[in-house]
C-alpha cells in the first residue's frame, strides 16, 4: 500500500502552504479597506448655502471664459486659414503664369520638364507683380539678417506665416 501524498510532503512546505492560504484569507477579506474612496461618490457638504452659490457663480464663469476662448481660436484659426488659401491661390496663379510663358534661350519649359526651374534665376521684369507692403517689410527685415523668429516679434505676426512669405519670395 502506498502512503497518501500529503504525507510525503515535508513540513516546511506545509506550512508554507499554510501560511499562504491565511495569507490569502486575509488579503481577501481585508482588501476592500485599502481601496481608494472616489471624491465624486458622495457629495461634499458645503459649510452654506452661500458657498455652494459662490462655486455655481465661479465655474459658471470659467464656463464663459472658456467659451470665449473657443470663439477666440476659432476666429483665430478661420483667419489664418482665409490667408492661407489666398496664399496658395495667389501661387497657383504665379505658377500657371510661369507655365504660360515661353520658356528662355535654351531652357526647357517648367511645364516640360519634372524639376522646376534653378531659383538663381533672377525674375523678369514682366513678371513681377505688385509687392505687398506686409511683405516688403518683411523681405527687407529678412535681408538685414534677422531671423524669422526676429521678424515676427517685431512685426507682431505668427511665424509661420513670416516663414511662408520668405518660402514664397522669388
Amino acid at each position: 500500500m502506498t502512503p497518501p501524498l500529503l504525507l510525503e510532503i515535508d513540513p516546511i512546505t506545509k506550512w508554507a502552504a499554510i501560511i499562504l492560504g491565511i495569507l490569502t484569507i486575509l488579503y481577501a477579506t481585508m482588501r476592500p479597506w485599502f481601496r481608494k474612496r472616489d471624491p465624486l461618490g458622495k457629495p461634499h457638504r458645503f459649510g452654506s448655502l452661500a458657498q455652494q452659490r459662490s462655486v455655481e457663480r465661479e465655474m459658471q464663469n470659467v464656463l464663459v471664459e472658456l467659451s470665449e476662448m473657443a470663439r477666440q481660436i476659432t476666429a483665430q484659426i478661420d483667419t489664418r486659414s482665409a490667408r492661407l488659401e489666398a496664399l496658395i491661390r495667389q501661387a497657383d496663379e504665379r505658377i500657371a503664369a510661369m507655365n504660360a510663358q515661353p520658356p528662355a534661350k535654351g531652357l526647357p519649359s517648367a511645364a516640360s520638364t519634372s524639376q522646376a526651374p534653378p531659383a538663381s534665376l533672377p525674375p523678369e521684369p514682366s513678371e513681377s507683380p505688385a509687392l505687398d507692403p506686409r511683405h516688403a517689410q518683411v523681405y527687407a527685415l529678412a535681408d538685414q539678417g534677422r531671423s524669422s523668429k526676429d521678424i515676427a516679434q517685431q512685426l507682431n505676426r505668427p511665424s509661420g506665416e513670416i516663414e511662408l512669405i520668405l518660402a514664397l519670395r522669388r
